[in-house]
This record gives C-alpha cells, structure tokens and sequence, in this order.
C-alpha cells in the first residue's frame, strides 16, 4: 500500500545519512576504514527504519485506519491478490469467443475494486461483498467452467452446465460493477456536490454580468 514516492524518500535520506556518518567518523574520530563503513551502514539502515515508521505513521492517519485495521485490511488484500491471479488465468483459459467481452469487463472490473482498495485502504469497508462472496464465487465458478469447457467430449449434461454457469458469471459480473459504484460513491457524491457549486457559481456571474 505504501507508495513507490515513500520509499524513494526514504532512500533519499538514508544515504545522506550514511554518507555524513562516514565522514564523521572516518575524517573526524580518526576511526579505521571498515568501523566507518559500519557506523555508516548502521546509521543509514536506522534513518531507513525511523523513514519508514513515520511515512507509515502519516499513511495511517490520512487514511484514518488505526494499525489493527492496517493489518487485517492488507491479509486480506493479499488473500485478494491470489484469488485475482487464479480469476484471471481462469479466465482467459476459457475458449469460449462469444463470452470474450464479459470475461474481459470481469477482469477489468475486479483489478479496479483491487487497485483502488489498496492504493485507499479504507475503501476496504465499502467492498466487503466484493472481497468475501463476489470474488470467491467468480473464482469458483471460473476455474469450473474452464475445466468442463477444455473436455475433448462434451454430453448434453455438461453443455447445459456451461451455459447456466456462463449466466451465473454473468449475475456475478453485475455485482461486482454494482460494489465498484458503490466504493466510488464517496467520490461521485462529492463530485456531483462540486458540480452544483460550479453551476450556482456560473449563473451568478452570468446574473451580475446582465
């Protein structure tokens, strides 16, 4: 979760830190080449550490989640990630051309509730269905019909059992859309808000300028 930004300011600050250790020690306390070099390391990997305590501190607090709910909400991204992995490989495994689209839309919309969840832990909360029942069902069903679709020979039974499992992966497809609205609706809300104030802003200049 933490930012690709975070973790080059923390090396930006380490190796300063390091540098100037060095210096110290070497040039100013007479210490031998390799103390200095140790004294150095130290210091670097401990501005490293303290970097990484207080960018995670701030990354907490403008989240508003506590450590606790940190933890939890990234097991559960992790679970998350592994079950996406074996949706997609699942997916594109399946040879059936006319359920291309809805396969493709699937994919896209649950890497999306994903990367939005981690990049703003806190819209964990608003994609629980998504993360406990929708994914779980789209993984099952997926790996299912990918297996009973790749059969050399297929009975009636089994083509009766794609097409009512092509259908549930469509109601599937629709859920997780409809949990994507709902994480972004936080944001649509307030865009709609800014929206309304854009438009009382236009009309009042358009009124004083009459």
């Amino acid at each position: 979760m933490q930012s690709l930004l975070s973790f080059i300011a923390r090396i930006l600050i380490a190796i300063p830190v390091a540098t100037i250790a060095w210096l110290i020690s070497f040039l100013t306390f007479d210490y031998t080449f390799w103390i200095s070099t140790a004294i150095s390391a130290g210091a670097g990997l401990s501005s490293y550490w303290l970097g990484s305590m207080y960018f995670h501190y701030r990354f907490l607090k403008k989240h508003q989640i506590s450590r606790k709910e940190y933890q939890y909400i990234s097991k559960n991204l992790d679970d998350a990630k592994r079950k996406i992995y074996r949706l997609h490989k699942a997916l594109l495994s399946i040879r059936h051309l006319p359920s291309f689209t809805q396969r493709i839309e699937l994919s896209r919309l649950t890497r999306k509730i994903y990367g939005l969840t981690k990049k703003e832990p806190r819209r964990f909360y608003k994609a629980e269905r998504f993360y406990f029942s929708y994914l779980d069902s789209a993984v099952e069903l997926s790996e299912k019909y990918a297996l009973l679709s790749n059969q050399p020979k297929r009975n009636r039974e089994v083509e009766e059992a794609l097409i009512e499992t092509r259908h549930m992966l469509g109601e599937v497809n629709r859920l997780v859309e409809e949990n994507l609205y709902h994480v972004l609706s936080d944001d649509i809300d307030q865009l709609q808000f800014e929206i309304d104030v854009a438009k009382q802003m236009v009309n009042r200049d358009s009124t004083n300028k009459r």
